[in-house]
């Protein structure tokens, strides 16, 4: 690829975009809300910048990129969403289906071999029906939202390797924790898990290091 500097320069600002697009998509939903640009321009450029500079120097494959650049932009929406409302909308949760499984179609063409395809459905699958049994022994636990939106991480989760999902899982909880001792006294009986399930899974996506592709 180019230089790092441009290419991370040129993420940046795509992410810039990105996160003013995201912004006007949710106030235009049903169940929307408006965010300051700021926080969505904040949370979608680092991650793309950091994107391209990864890709640039090699530390991650180029045609892994539509994964995460697609993840980490319904993941900074969804996390605003919910933080602010306690509610992670299907008009986001279910559309992220579609995106993440074009995104994965598209990195198992480029390069990444079918078999990313299939641990994408199989952790689809898996990570789907484990939160959705914690749900139903323990609705108060985790809410029908988290479960939605648990099999499009999984999905991701799946297609990195499946070491991934162990560490975002834990990683998700700790996250969860520290929310719940440090967020507001509403959380304290119920903090929202989506932006909890939504950093981990971003953070393994955007750092998959050798963990790509040990499925």
């Amino acid at each position: 690829m180019m230089q790092s500097p441009f290419v991370t320069i040129l993420f940046a600002v795509a992410g810039l975009v990105a996160g003013l697009a995201g912004r006007r998509l949710l106030a235009t939903l049903r169940r929307g809300t408006t965010i300051h640009s700021g926080w969505l321009i904040a949370g979608v450029g680092p991650p793309w910048a950091a994107l391209g500079w990864q890709a640039s120097t090699g530390a991650v494959p180029a045609w892994w990129l539509p994964v995460p650049l697609t993840l980490t932009w319904f993941a900074v929406l969804l996390t605003a969403t919910d933080l602010r409302h306690r509610r992670l909308p299907d008009a986001l949760t279910l559309p992220a289906y579609p995106a993440l499984g074009a995104a994965v179609a598209v990195a198992a063409s480029a390069g990444g071999g079918w078999s990313l395809a299939t641990g994408a459905l199989v952790g689809a699958v898996v990570f789907g029906v484990v939160h959705a049994t914690v749900h139903l022994s323990s609705p108060g636990a985790l809410g029908a939202g988290d479960v939605k939106l648990s099999g499009s991480l999984g999905g991701v989760l799946g297609a990195v390797g499946w070491p991934a999902m162990m560490l975002a899982s834990a990683l998700a909880a700790v996250l969860t924790l520290a929310l719940r001792v440090t967020g507001p006294r509403r959380w304290r009986e119920g903090v929202p898990h989506g932006p909890g399930l939504l950093a981990a899974t971003s953070l393994v996506a955007l750092f998959p290091g050798t963990a790509l592709g040990t499925r």
